[in-house]
């Protein structure tokens, strides 16, 4: 704003020798700082000049200097301070960042990052051929690591990530085994691992959490098992155990009777006596990998077998989830109780598949009802042909 001598009260603008005009203003330590960039007419820099006296009055005025540091190191010390991560988030976080971010935008001073810049970056991940869920995922990160930057360290004033439906995953919608399908492909699978697919199944676990059970936390009698750990593969490391994905995941899940006496022989058979032995081990004693069990139980050709080729063992605890949320009186809270969820997201997922599955079939049988009612009765009909109807009247 100028004052009464021609002179801005606020900063100054310069025409350089391009032609374009150049706004510089103080901060509140009193340093000179120029802006951005450069503005093709003088009233854009007297605008721009006017936006930032207006920030500095309200508190809302940042030091560019602050955000000119990089993205790529900005989102590797987020990942390094962030509390209570578990390992196998840290690595899947790190990964993510490597693969799908740092490669595009890791250069970029966060005060430089807009949302057409992030608009674009999605676009390209989607026209490289990365999967919408994945696309999803690497923008949740990003928007998680931007979002601190303007909540905790001042250091950009409004978050870029602002692409709608952008964090929306459209994943395919999961096969679900009928009951007989699950023993069947426990029939399928080696003997050795068939408690495995009913104990998965069945106690609606994961898979960290099936292979890290222990002979001490089956109760036979009661018909019971304990989750209390969970095995997460970490490349490099090793498998770390460790408690459940969250404070839910510690709970005890009763087992269907069907499914017990394959358990009792598995546990006679294949389980130490020690109250530590670990339930599901290979043939060597050695813990379970996810990522060597396909080939060692040959999944493709057994689910295939079974009519649901494509399923992933990820999908026997979304079976279990299902049957549980179809169960005559089961509450919200007993569902995420069994899934072992803080949030109940995941089972009005399963409520509401099953509301419509319920609906299903109220419209068949009103179709039903409705093509019955349809039909004329024997009697009307032999009654019109014998002429005493409404036909005979009229003639």
């Amino acid at each position: 704003m100028a004052n009464q001598e021609g002179h801005r009260r606020f900063g100054n603008i310069r025409k350089r020798e391009s032609g374009r005009y150049q706004a510089r203003y103080p901060g509140p330590d009193g340093r000179m700082r120029s802006a951005p960039q450069t503005f093709a007419r003088k009233p854009e820099a007297e605008k721009y000049l006017s936006l930032i006296e207006a920030q500095m009055m309200r508190g809302e005025w940042i030091d560019p200097e602050r955000g000119k540091i990089r993205l790529r190191d900005y989102a590797e010390r987020w990942i390094t301070e962030r509390p209570n991560l578990r390992p196998r988030t840290v690595h899947l976080y790190r990964w993510t960042l490597g693969r799908h971010i740092t490669p595009h935008l890791g250069d970029m001073p966060l005060n430089r990052i807009d949302t057409p810049m992030v608009r674009e970056w999605r676009a390209r991940l989607l026209a490289e051929g990365v999967s919408v869920t994945m696309a999803a995922k690497a923008y949740r990160l990003l928007r998680a690591v931007l979002m601190t930057a303007v909540k905790e360290d001042e250091l950009i004033r409004i978050n870029p990530c602002r692409v709608v439906g952008a964090d929306q995953e459209k994943s395919a919608e999961r096969p679900v085994l009928t009951v007989p399908q699950i023993f069947a492909l426990a029939e399928r699978i080696p003997e050795r691992f068939r408690a495995l697919i009913l104990v998965t199944t069945f106690g609606c676990l994961r898979w960290g959490e099936a292979v890290a059970l222990q002979r001490c936390d089956i109760d036979l009698a009661a018909g019971t098992v304990r989750v209390r750990q969970a095995f997460v593969e970490h490349r490099g490391t090793g498998l770390i155990l460790g408690p459940p994905k969250s404070r839910a995941g510690v709970r005890t899940v009763a087992l269907p009777k069907a499914a017990l006496p394959v358990l009792k022989q598995h546990m006679s058979s294949h389980v130490g006596e020690a109250p530590e032995a670990f339930l599901f081990t290979g043939e060597s004693g050695r813990n379970l990998w996810r990522g060597n069990f396909n080939k060692l139980v040959k999944w493709p050709e057994a689910v295939a077998a079974v009519g649901v080729p494509g399923l992933h063992f990820h999908d026997l605890r979304h079976t279990g989830n299902t049957l549980a949320s179809r169960a005559p009186g089961a509450s919200l809270r007993d569902i995420m109780a069994r899934m072992g969820h803080d949030s109940p997201r995941a089972a009005l997922i399963y409520q509401h598949a099953n509301r419509e599955a319920d609906q299903g079939i109220a419209n068949a049988i009103d179709k039903a009802v409705k093509a019955a009612r349809r039909k004329p009765s024997k009697r009307k009909v032999k009654r019109v042909a014998e002429g005493d109807g409404p036909a005979a009247e009229a003639s």
